[in-house]
């Protein structure tokens, strides 16, 4: 999502900035084409039409859309097994995804990667990714040839809290700060390993990681992409700059399951409670990003009604797409692994 032409930014209560009324629309209209693609997705999974597994984003739309919207397609960003919602926000085509999820030749990995490993090097989607943790040393090393390039590329790395008690965590706050490497490492806190609570996981704070490294470390409300926005901005700034490393961690929480077939596995147990997850929709992001742009006079309840609708064509469309698409053919398997060997 590029940057729109815009009026001088507003002062935040803080002395930040936010965005102009073209940029809040923006922000909103990608949260919601992420949330109506997961939505169409958790259908689709229900009715058996899917060929795998999804792991969905929603309720956590918010963190990478602030983040993303300060990103061109030069820079990268590393992704987990829930990456939808960061491929979408980097701008990645979304018939492609849905072709990929659906296991078509139309896909954006040509239907071999799935839904947990969506990419596009074009867009600097350098890939989801089913294990935990792998991002973190991909967007390190993403950054180093980014600062030898010299041109001001940043790298992403968005990662859960089960992640941050990976070692590879610390390996790679460790070396970003000592070479100054344009990476900014955001933690996706949605509360949950999988099944497990991350408060039974989990020792001391996520961000104290990477303030024992002195790097500059943001807390902040992941359910509220303007917070998102203005963390990811200054985080980017100093990485552009040469200023090195900045780490984010952003409380959101995760509405859906781990993913959309748990109950099969769970056999009528449950982890959570539904009062919980109620009060999590409560702080849905959309919703006050919504409420936002109707009392700053941004936009109209009819005018996001018509955006809704159309953001529904699109996924329509794009789900209509990839269901007509090829089987993917398996013959690739061999013949994409190796540098050379591609017909």
């Amino acid at each position: 999502m590029g940057t729109a032409e815009s009026t001088v930014p507003q002062q935040l209560a803080d002395g930040g900035v936010q965005p102009s009324a073209p940029e809040l629309l923006q922000l909103y209209e990608r949260m919601l084409l992420i949330r109506r693609t997961e939505e169409r997705l958790s259908a689709d999974s229900a009715a058996g039409k899917l060929p795998g597994a999804v792991h969905l984003y929603i309720g956590e739309e918010a963190v990478a859309t602030g983040v993303c919207a300060h990103l061109a397609d030069r820079d990268y960003v590393t992704s987990t097994h829930r990456g939808h919602g960061h491929y979408l926000a980097k701008g990645g085509d979304l018939r492609a995804m849905m072709a990929e999820i659906w296991g078509k030749r139309e896909g954006i990995c040509r239907g071999m990667g799935g839904s947990m490993h969506v990419a596009d090097i074009s867009k600097g989607i350098l890939g989801a990714n089913g294990i935990v943790g792998a991002g973190l040393a991909i967007a390190t090393g993403a950054a180093f040839g980014a600062r030898l390039d010299g041109d001001g590329k940043v790298a992403v790395c968005f990662f859960g809290d089960g992640a941050s008690n990976q070692g590879v965590l610390m390996e790679t706050l460790n070396v970003s700060t000592l070479w100054q490497l344009p990476v900014i490492f955001v933690c996706e806190n949605n509360l949950f390993s999988e099944f497990t609570p991350s408060r039974e996981v989990t020792a001391g704070r996520i961000a104290d990681r990477a303030r024992a490294f002195a790097m500059p470390t943001a807390e902040i409300d992941g359910n509220d992409v303007l917070a998102v926005w203005q963390a990811a901005g200054e985080a980017v700034d100093r990485a552009r700059a040469g200023d090195g490393p900045s780490f984010i961690e952003a409380r959101t929480y995760r509405i859906q399951g781990h993913f959309e077939a748990e109950r099969f596995i769970l056999a009528g147990d449950r982890y959570r409670e539904d009062a919980e997850v109620a009060q999590w929709r409560a702080r849905d992001p959309l919703e006050r990003m919504r409420a936002h742009l109707i009392s700053a006079g941004a936009a109209s309840p009819d005018g996001l009604g018509v955006l809704d609708a159309r953001v529904l064509q699109e996924v329509d469309s794009a789900a209509a797409y990839a269901e007509a698409g090829q089987p993917a053919d398996p013959d690739l398997a061999a013949t994409l692994m190796f540098a050379g060997t591609e017909g």
